[in-house]
């Protein structure tokens, strides 16, 4: 069952917080020059520190999200972050996936965490469909878990919902965008990445400590 009233209550937050954007920008801009780290994920370190991973996961792609003005590049980004994967090009490619392409289709925060499971479970050896089929796995349990929590992956919907009480559709004009910018919609609508990145991070962990996905 969708929690709205709570959904509502972390909008509202999220449209009263005080962005420490200095920090954010310092934190992207070191990706940016130096390639985002690669990491070796110790399970046992994971396991250890799982919650405070998940809720940094989840901050940060708030924050990115806030940054970047774009709900599948603060997706991805925090979790190619998180956990050593991929690099900025990704995140070009990116660009014009909020509301699949402006559409009002499927949310960035389901595209940008589907690409972070693919770069995770995938391989880029393209004749490796094993990789594939576990991409696929952890996505059939990605998309289900995000609509359960949300109540559905489509952008109109979501803001009818959860963040405005009415789809803004703000690629259609300038008019809608600066009425979705007065409405402190990229503020608000930070709360998608959020969970979708925590969510694919939990696929994530789920499979580095053997765990059921």
């Amino acid at each position: 069952m969708v929690e709205y009233e709570m959904l509502k209550a972390r909008v509202q937050e999220l449209a009263a917080r005080e962005w420490d954007l200095d920090a954010i920008v310092a934190r992207y801009q070191r990706m940016a020059e130096e390639g985002i780290p690669r990491k070796t994920l110790n399970p046992e370190e994971i396991r250890a520190n799982r919650e405070q991973i998940l809720d940094r996961v989840q901050r940060r792609a708030e924050e990115y999200n806030y940054l970047a003005r774009n709900c599948a590049k603060g997706t991805a980004l925090a979790l190619m972050e998180e956990f050593g994967l991929g690099n900025l090009e990704i995140i070009q490619a990116l660009s014009p996936f909020p509301g699949f392409g402006g559409t009002g289709w499927i949310c960035g925060a389901v595209t940008g965490g589907l690409i972070a499971l693919g770069l995770f479970f995938g391989n880029r050896d393209v004749l490796n469909y094993e990789a594939t089929g576990a991409a696929i796995r952890a996505a059939r349990k990605f998309m289900p878990r995000f609509q359960e929590t949300v109540g559905s992956v489509l952008c109109p919907e979501i803001q009818e919902k959860v963040i405005f009480g009415r789809y803004m559709d703000p690629a259609a004009s300038l008019r809608n965008m600066a009425a979705f910018v007065a409405a402190k919609g990229f503020e608000k609508c930070s709360l998608l990445p959020g969970i979708g990145a925590r969510i694919a991070a939990e696929i994530i962990i789920q499979s580095l400590l053997g765990e059921e996905v």
